[in-house]
């Protein structure tokens, strides 16, 4: 920096601030911020201009209260040097240390007052500090100003600016000034650090809420890609295993982002959990999905008019496929939800047409359309969030319509590939929220562990019933228990069945994770569990069947209604 009038110096200091101002605080990310505070400093305020920032502030932690104590390493995040970055530094950036003691940065931490120095050979306290006290040396630095970056009793972090000409030492109302620039950036870093901080809480929340890695099943394959945000959305996907080895594939978004939103998408995926447990119909699950919506839509309302989620609107998409391997249909029902990619074997990938019925928690509400789609042997069925194909780009870089349709040009590959494929395609700064893709390849369900009985309508067919699910689970190997259990729970069914349903009445064993138990009857009439009183003769079946599985319930379908049950199946000892 050339010799000066005093007048140009006072300008230079107000140029400096308005630059400060101007650009310093735009950012959520605290290096940013420094960044930009040493390029609004230099060379105009100061030749040299160093950021240091306390560690655990960088990643979002509350700030140590003064004095810092001399342990507490700092971040340096930014410098900058009018002579171009080929000066050599103390540190480099990145460097994580503890400021050396005694120095004036350490005493500028220690009481939240500036320190100024003249630089030189005979400085004494250059000898705690022997890197910088070299780098001063080749830099030709000659004056020192320590201003710390505090903000109510906490510290933040050091701003140290060095001036080359011997004579331009920094003035009383430089010094003012350069504590209102630190001030200033104290506050933008803070502004950072809490972003950061609610955003690193709400990614490890949705974390934790989002499920471990899918249970597998038999007539299903699965895989999946989950790209957040940075931001901190709501994005999700299941699988379900339901009754009669059929599977449930769900994929949902929050509109949002930050900790309640994450937390809203826990709350519908856990209430979809539970709902898919009654073994509804896809559209039927939506809508009881989109009354628990508008009940956590209203409780935001009831929030206090200065809460800020009090006007924040609750709105969601979801889509639900429930995939039943013996008839190969799966039935899809959206909830303005983009609809699935279908791959073939031996077909062009395309988007399914479905009617999308109005996002979750809107006015507009259910009924939601379900459509049923029979899937081929091998065809792979794509769900995925909006945000996907919006951030999707061609290797030249230009956006590509829908990356789903080309990675499945050929769906033989493995699953995992086909979601790799995916991601190379997407461009990071492009994303809106969550990308979330879920592919699931379909299968038949192996011949020899499924059986099935069409039963005459006679009194002889409980029995009947007996014989044919003793003679399977012997041919499956099941335990002496499991096969008397099963016989009951036959008995039981049939004569239910028999007795207050309609014909035909079938039987179907299923032997996947659980042995599973169905009778089918062509009548709608719902079966209800009873606690018989002693001198009942009657009354105790359904109380039978759930005593002796671990799991049961009824399924309604066009052509009538089955009732299930669920036990574990062991094998036989020998």
């Amino acid at each position: 920096m050339a010799d000066v009038t005093p007048q140009e110096r006072a300008h230079r200091a107000v140029r400096a601030l308005d630059a400060v101002r101007e650009r310093v605080g735009r950012s959520l990310d605290v290096v940013a911020n420094c960044r930009e505070l040493v390029d609004a400093l230099v060379p105009g305020f100061a030749e040299v201009a160093v950021v240091e920032v306390v560690e655990p502030v960088v990643r979002g932690e509350e700030p140590p209260l003064s004095p810092l104590g001399r342990d507490v390493p700092l971040r340096r995040v930014a410098c900058r040097h009018s002579g171009g970055e080929q000066q050599i530094w103390a540190h480099p950036v990145g460097d994580v240390r503890a400021l050396p003691f005694p120095t004036p940065y350490a005493q500028a931490l220690a009481d939240l007052k500036p320190r100024r120095a003249t630089l030189g050979p005979g400085s004494p306290w250059l000898a705690a500090d022997p890197a910088r006290a070299r780098a001063t040396l080749v830099s030709g630095a000659r004056a020192l100003l320590a201003a710390p970056l505090t903000l109510r009793g906490t510290v933040l972090g050091l701003l140290s600016l060095y001036r080359i000409q011997p004579s331009d030492c920094f003035e009383d109302y430089e010094v003012t000034l350069a504590l209102e620039l630190a001030t200033h950036t104290a506050l933008s870093i803070d502004n950072a650090r809490r972003y950061t901080r609610e955003h690193t809480i709400a990614s490890a929340l949705q974390r934790q809420l989002l499920p471990p890695a899918p249970v597998a099943q038999t007539a299903v394959e699965t895989a999946g890609l989950y790209v957040a945000d940075e931001r901190g959305a709501g994005g999700w996907s299941n699988v379900y295993p339901l009754p009669g080895a059929r599977t449930a594939l769900v994929i949902g978004e929050v509109a949002g982002h930050g900790i309640h939103t994450a937390t809203t998408m826990g709350q519908l995926r856990t209430a979809m959990r539970a709902l898919a447990a009654l073994d509804l119909d896809p559209d039927e699950l939506l809508a009881r999905l989109d009354d628990t919506t508008a009940g956590l839509a209203q409780e935001r309302k009831a929030l206090p008019p200065g809460d800020p989620l009090h006007s924040e609107p609750l709105s969601a998409t979801c889509l639900c496929a429930v995939y039943d391997p013996f008839t190969h249909i799966c039935t899809i029902a959206s909830a303005g939800h983009p609809p699935p990619v279908l791959a073939g074997p031996d077909t062009t990938p395309r988007e399914l047409e479905l009617s999308v019925g109005a996002p979750l928690g809107t006015e507009e509400g259910p009924p939601f359309a379900a459509t049923s789609v029979t899937l081929a042997e091998g065809g792979v069925l794509a769900l995925y969030t909006a945000s996907l194909p919006a951030a999707a780009q061609h290797q030249d870089g230009t956006q590509h319509p829908q990356p789903l349709l080309h990675a499945l040009a050929d769906p033989d590959r493995r699953l995992q590939d086909l979601c790799d494929d995916v991601l190379y395609r997407l461009r990071m700064d492009a994303l809106a929220g969550d990308a979330v893709l879920l592919l699931a390849r379909i299968h038949s369900f192996p011949a020899d562990r499924v059986a099935t009985w069409l039963l005459d309508d006679e009194p002889t067919a409980p029995a009947a019933a007996r014989g044919y699910a003793r003679r399977q689970l012997a041919v499956w190997g099941a335990d002496e228990d499991t096969t008397y259990a099963t016989q009951e729970i036959v008995s039981e069914l049939v004569t239910n069945a028999l007795r207050y349903g309609a014909p035909p009445v079938r039987l179907r064993l299923i032997h996947d994770h659980t042995l599973t138990c169905e009778v089918h009857d062509s009548s709608d009439s719902a079966p209800r569990l009873r606690h018989a009183r002693t001198v009942d003769e009657g009354g105790r079946g359904l109380f039978i069947c759930a005593q002796l599985s671990q799991n049961w319930g009824i399924r309604y379908t066009d052509g009538g209604k089955t009732v299930w049950t669920e036990q574990c199946l062991t094998p036989q000892r020998a």
